[in-house]
């Protein structure tokens, strides 16, 4: 049997942030694996440091103790081969929705016309053809996030981190952004670490879940999510899907 190959490691992760008290000790000793193009969600109570794990595996914080390693190589800066969607989508208002997608190339000094074309290619691939010239201001909620990870695959990249990027949107646009999200992963199969707070959604999305407890954060379930792909929403009614959260949410409480 072929071994299993990682993009992505964490290995013996802890952090530590200093304070008045002591410290605050947000991660112990966590450690996982993703393979290339798994879609990986990551799930747990809040407060937990969900956001601190996606900024390490981004190269935007280094842990007081272990590593991460990207492609065998430890991680010790921002790379551009890692895209981030946040929270909130923070587009530029000045610009548009085609030049907010072209930035990261523009700030590289890439040619316009080249960047352009190559921001007019993701806005098909997110679904907002004719919004081009559009401004962030015009946009719904789901609308600016589709933007936010266009401009997060602008370097084609081989790792999406999305931190909760659904979370400040009503129920029925979430659902359907989750909708999307699977449309563009099934496209590009790049691979993918997404924090939620929705169980749902996590098993809706994922090849594996990652439950993990109230700080200081570490893995309590390591969860594959053996469901048939492409899949819709119809597939979060079967019985089978249940079980599956139930699990999560049985190992979260």
């Amino acid at each position: 049997m072929t071994p299993r190959v990682s993009l992505l490691s964490a290995n013996e992760l802890t952090v530590w942030f200093p304070n008045g008290n002591g410290g605050l000790h947000a991660l112990d000793r966590v450690s996982f694996d993703v393979a290339p193009k798994d879609f990986v969600c990551i799930v747990g109570p809040s407060g937990s440091g969900k956001t601190t794990i996606l900024r390490l595996l981004a190269g935007l914080l280094q842990p007081t103790r272990g590593e991460v390693r990207v492609g065998g190589q430890p991680l010790r800066e921002p790379r551009r081969g890692t895209g981030f969607v946040f929270q909130q989508a923070n587009l530029m208002p000045w610009r548009t929705v085609l030049d907010n997608i072209a930035l990261p190339l523009e700030l590289e000094h890439q040619p316009l016309d080249a960047a352009r074309r190559r921001a007019g290619e993701l806005l098909t691939l997110v679904g907002l053809e004719g919004f081009e010239s559009a401004h962030p201001q015009d946009l719904s909620g789901g609308m600016a996030q589709r933007v936010a990870i266009a401009r997060a695959l602008i370097h084609d990249p081989d790792l999406l981190l999305l931190d909760e990027p659904f979370g400040s949107l009503d129920a029925l646009t979430r659902e359907r952004m989750a909708a999307e999200l699977m449309r563009i992963w099934e496209a590009r199969h790049v691979t993918v670490v997404l924090v939620t707070h929705s169980i749902p959604e996590a098993v809706l999305l994922a090849d594996r879940v990652l439950v993990v407890s109230a700080r200081p954060w570490r893995v309590v379930l390591d969860l594959p999510i053996r469901l048939g792909r492409p899949r819709t929403l119809e597939l979060s009614y079967t019985a089978e899907f249940g079980k599956l959260v139930r699990r999560v949410r049985d190992s979260i409480e």
